[in-house]
């Protein structure tokens, strides 16, 4: 059974990042690997995260030209990953690209979600860059399109999770970052829920980055929150 919790690894060296590992069970939690520590690290790093049987959410929101983001997504499937991602803003095309690259890999493929609105995002950004759509309905587009390309999924804020799934429909997976537990600080989140309201949304995954990463006992954090799940 996959875990529910999916922990951000949102390092800027391997030492702390696999310090953290070393304190994390790949029964209990996945993993997401980011652009920071993939540019850093390179994709050998994944592969050890594999080699220690974790499933690994490789977080490269890809966004290009469709040939490119197939050839992107055919390459990160190589490395044994669990789940891969592309902005959703791509377009159809890109999407169906992206899905198709993928075929290749039968039921061994990696599951491929697409992202909608950023949970930094709040409503004057979408509008700075021409967006009419509010948050929600805008969310909601993105995430029909990526079901009308055949994706799996999407990455949303919990807030937008309950109208997706109405749409399309309870198995399309949705991946809630944005989760903080009640006693943290927002960050550099906007649209936040607690791991509890998140799950009752809906969400099927919760990527938790700070809040386990900066305790001074992961492990213990981890088993409370899958308690309290």
């Amino acid at each position: 059974m996959t875990p529910k919790l999916i922990v951000a690894l949102d390092f800027d060296n391997q030492d702390n990042a696999l310090q953290l590992v070393d304190k994390l069970d790949p029964d209990h939690c996945a993993l997401k690997v980011g652009s920071e520590l993939f540019t850093l690290l390179g994709p050998q790093f994944v592969k050890e995260l594999v080699r220690r049987e974790f499933k690994v959410f490789l977080d490269l929101k890809f966004h290009d030209i469709p040939n490119t983001v197939a050839k992107a997504c055919h390459s990160a499937a190589e490395l044994g990953v669990w789940m891969i991602n592309v902005h959703a803003i791509g377009g159809l095309k890109m999407l169906q690209a992206a899905k198709e690259s993928l075929k290749t890999y039968g039921q061994n493929r990696p599951l491929l979600i697409a992202v909608t609105v950023l949970t930094s995002f709040e409503e004057a950004e979408l509008a700075s860059v021409g967006i009419s759509n509010s948050l929600p309905e805008q969310a909601t587009h993105l995430a029909m399109l990526a079901r009308e390309a055949g994706l799996d999924g999407v990455v949303s804020s919990a807030h937008e999770v309950k109208i997706i799934k109405q749409k399309c429909g309870e198995n399309f997976i949705t991946v809630t970052p944005g989760i903080r537990l009640p006693n943290n600080l927002k960050n550099d989140q906007s649209r936040i829920m607690t791991p509890q309201q998140a799950i009752r949304e809906g969400s099927d995954f919760l990527v938790i980055g700070r809040p386990i990463t900066q305790a001074s006992n992961p492990y213990e954090v981890v088993s409370a929150l899958l308690r309290d799940l």
